[in-house]
């Protein structure tokens, strides 16, 4: 069995999917985002967002990333202020 340490930018405790994601999204999709996610890599946010999130990450503040699916779908990942927990969805749901 191999292991893989990644480096990250923060640590994420706990992951929530939403139904919409779980059933619109694969899994490897939401992965791969993820890891970007917590690598600091946000994503297509625009120049404004990304800094906002870089100012989060440095001063405890709320994560918010968002990517696309092989399929053009678009899914975002939040982090909770605390970073204890992470959660996947698609645009317009709440959780």
């Amino acid at each position: 069995m191999t292991m893989f340490i990644l480096p990250s930018s923060f640590w994420a405790e706990s992951v929530v999917k939403s139904p919409r994601a779980v059933a619109e999204i694969s899994q490897e999709d939401m992965f791969v985002a993820f890891i970007r996610h917590i690598e600091g890599d946000w994503g297509e946010l625009d120049q404004f967002d990304w800094q906002v999130n870089d100012d989060a990450l440095e001063y405890g503040d709320r994560l918010a990333s968002q990517y696309r699916d092989v399929h053009g779908t678009m899914f975002l990942i939040i982090t909770e202020r605390d970073r204890s927990v992470t959660t996947i969805l698609l645009p317009g749901e709440a959780m």
